[in-house]
């Protein structure tokens, strides 16, 4: 009886935690306005290409009018809210606690950091109307097929997502249609979630064609 009690104890201040992790969240981003959310490995420096494209996309998306969002951290995400912050662009990091201590970067107007991804998550797509993928490890994955299987069963608007680099995510479409097509894991018409390029200028005009329109108008 006292092991259950205590079980019960802990699911409770855990569920007020958590509550107040949601909530934290809500208060700082839900003013944030159209936003695209740039997710990607933090193992890319500052010379490497992709964190130099990256920049450059930000950038041209901050002058655009987006607000970009991003886990944060180092590498990818970094050089996401540089090219926001640079361009005068609201430039929101949705940092997380790990065991090795992941710093939040020096390119944000807007910070948090979180204890549980699930809560992360749930900032890094609620408050967001379009979504770069950039190349990333298993939590770029994770974020990426939680996007597509929230835009696949209805639980989002099918806002654009644009996997850029067909260096890195080449084999993606092949894969899907080659596999999950053909095992009928997923549907023809899932492939329409999602874009691979390598033109910087052609993520711009999806998300300025596609995301947040009744945020443009007028």
């Amino acid at each position: 009886m006292f092991t259950k009690r205590l079980g019960w104890y802990r699911d409770i201040r855990r569920l007020f935690k958590v509550s107040a992790e949601m909530l934290r969240g809500f208060n700082l981003m839900r003013k944030i306005g159209p936003c695209v959310t740039i997710f990607g490995s933090a193992r890319f420096g500052e010379d490497h290409l992709y964190y130099q494209q990256t920049r450059e996309i930000a950038s041209k998306l901050a002058k655009s009018g987006f607000a970009i969002m991003t886990g944060g951290g180092p590498g990818i995400m970094e050089a996401a809210n540089r090219g926001a912050y640079e361009n005068g662009a609201i430039s929101a990091g949705c940092n997380i606690l790990l065991p090795t201590e992941q710093v939040p970067n020096p390119y944000l107007t807007i910070s948090t950091t979180f204890k549980h991804f699930y809560v992360r998550k749930l900032m890094l797509v609620r408050y967001s109307q379009g979504f770069v993928l950039m190349p990333g490890g298993f939590g770029t994955l994770d974020e990426m097929f939680e996007t597509l299987t929230l835009m696949q069963t209805d639980k989002i608007t099918d806002f654009p997502v644009v996997a850029f680099g067909s260096d890195y995510w080449g084999e993606l479409i092949p894969f899907l249609e080659k596999t999950m097509i053909r095992f009928g894991t997923i549907d023809t018409k899932d492939l329409d979630l999602i874009r691979v390029t390598d033109d910087v200028d052609e993520v711009v005009a999806i998300m300025t064609g596609e995301a947040c329109e009744e945020h443009f108008e007028g």
